[in-house]
């Protein structure tokens, strides 16, 4: 299985990069094992940029607020919060 995961704004200098495709052992999986995957990828600096409270995260650009699941070809974006004035 093979999800594209996305970073954007401050996430995507920390993690050195604006995407990551990953293959999957599974047909689907939920939000913490990708997260446990993505651990092994990045540095230990940007693994805490993503898994921080404030991160939102989107679905096939959906934002998602309660469990998912992921499945082959979705895309799954990490967003920090944006402020403006």
């Amino acid at each position: 299985m093979s999800v594209e995961v996305k970073f954007f704004a401050s996430l995507k200098e920390a993690a050195g990069c604006d995407a990551i495709r990953l293959e999957l052992n599974s047909s689907s999986c939920e939000l913490p094992e990708l997260i446990t995957m993505l651990k092994a990828r990045l540095s230990s600096a940007a693994f805490t940029a993503l898994t921080a409270e404030s991160v939102r995260v989107a679905l096939n650009q959906e934002l998602q607020n309660g469990p998912f699941i992921i499945t082959s070809g979705d895309e799954v974006a990490f967003l920090p919060p944006v402020t403006g004035g």
